[in-house]
């Protein structure tokens, strides 16, 4: 095979795709079957942020001490730690570091979608632009 390949890694059931900075579209659908495969909490907290758990004190929600947290309050919370260690393992070192001061998950997925998402989407509509006005000059 000829060119450089936009991922390093081949398919994999057991190993996330490595995102390079190329073809972003692609490996986010990837990325989202991949953890769903593990775990649809784990994708949860990707797209909706950590689970906190809450306590209500005075009429309002205050977030629980971690002392007083359940065992299932636990395993939720936990979920975005799982999620952050997918996202991280499938990331290449100048993407890796472009994530790294994140705090959940949800920051890291919407990090990398801000960076990468709309660049994807504005040449693919450049290129329709381009081949229609092809069309009409032909």
């Amino acid at each position: 095979m000829t060119g450089k390949l936009s991922f390093e890694e081949g398919a994999s059931i057991n190993k996330p795709l490595l995102f390079c900075g190329l073809n972003y579209k692609y490996w986010e659908a990837r990325m989202k079957i991949f953890v769903e495969s593990i775990d649809q909490g784990i994708w949860d907290s990707i797209e909706n942020g950590p689970f906190i758990p809450k306590l209500k004190k005075n009429g309002s929600f205050i977030t629980k001490p971690w002392s007083q947290w359940t065992n299932e309050e636990c395993k939720m919370a936990k979920l975005d730690c799982a999620a952050q260690n997918i996202i991280t393992f499938a990331l290449d070192t100048n993407e890796f570091f472009r994530i790294s001061k994140c705090k959940s998950a949800k920051e890291m997925w919407d990090t990398l979608k801000a960076t990468h998402g709309n660049i994807n989407e504005s040449k693919e509509v450049r290129t329709r632009s381009q081949a229609r006005r092809k069309r009409r000059q032909n």
